[in-house]
């Protein structure tokens, strides 16, 4: 039977997949979340971060000469973090991709209860050759506006970054990995503050403060929200947009006009 993605149809027994993404969605704005995966309308789009994605390729690049070795990356020897090695799996780059579902041993599981394909796309994996676990690594982009020290996850916005981890983390556990709670973000700050050069005579050369920084998980939402989307998903109606909802403060603000 194909696969079940897309519009969700209550019919279909397939597991019916969903990425990191729409799952965040879901507990922005259960209405929005509704409106995408029931009724199949298209929100307006928004353009790709091209540089942040350079970044993370980077950033793969450079630690993917260490996997799977005896020594790791000098930028963890000089964090003091020397036990950390890059995680070498012979599954790790199909994990690091999150647009394929239908494949066999990608970053995904179905949960039984619901019947609900979930999944996503890691950064990376290192290996602590301590405890014999592993650590979820996400990284992150950004230039920040004024000078005002180490990046940290105080940010509102920046929950959705927690979840995200969280998330890696439970599915990790799901395929019978040895996961720890503890997640690093590596931050990659590009300096608008620096007093080196940016352009030269053939290319520029922009300079980027690091920050990593640790994060205890919790995945105790995880389970409780997927059987709220099931509920959704399989609800005649469509629920009110949550209050901090753009699109439906926006709606409201045209009927009250």
């Amino acid at each position: 039977m194909p696969r079940h993605r897309g519009v969700y149809k209550k019919e279909n027994p397939e597991p019916y997949e969903l990425s990191r993404s729409r799952i965040e969605n879901f507990v922005k704005c259960p209405s929005c979340f509704y409106l995408v995966q029931v009724k199949g309308i298209n929100f307006p789009s928004i353009p790709g971060f091209n540089i942040n994605e350079a970044t993370d390729i980077l950033l793969k690049k450079d630690f993917d000469r260490y996997r799977g070795s005896k020594i790791t990356h000098p930028y963890l020897v000089k964090q003091g973090m020397s036990h950390l090695v890059p995680y070498d799996h012979e599954h790790f780059e199909l994990w690091t991709q999150s647009m394929h579902f239908g494949a066999t041993d990608r970053m995904h599981i179905i949960h039984k209860e619901t019947n609900l394909k979930i999944g996503g796309g890691l950064d990376d994996v290192w290996f602590n050759t301590k405890t014999n676990k592993l650590h979820i690594v996400d990284y992150k982009s950004t230039s920040q506006k004024s000078d005002k020290g180490p990046i940290t996850l105080g940010d509102y916005y920046k929950d959705a970054y927690k979840r995200q981890m969280d998330l890696y983390i439970w599915i990790m556990r799901q395929k019978g990995f040895e996961v720890d709670d503890l997640g690093y973000f590596l931050y990659c700050d590009g300096d608008r503050f620096t007093e080196t050069p940016f352009l030269g005579e053939t290319k520029a050369i922009m300079e980027f403060k690091l920050s990593l920084i640790p994060y205890v998980a919790n995945t105790w939402w995880i389970e409780r929200t997927l059987k709220k989307i099931k509920e959704v998903l399989n609800s005649a109606t469509c629920p009110d947009h949550s209050e901090y909802c753009e699109y439906g403060n926006f709606i409201k603000s045209l009927s009250e006009g």
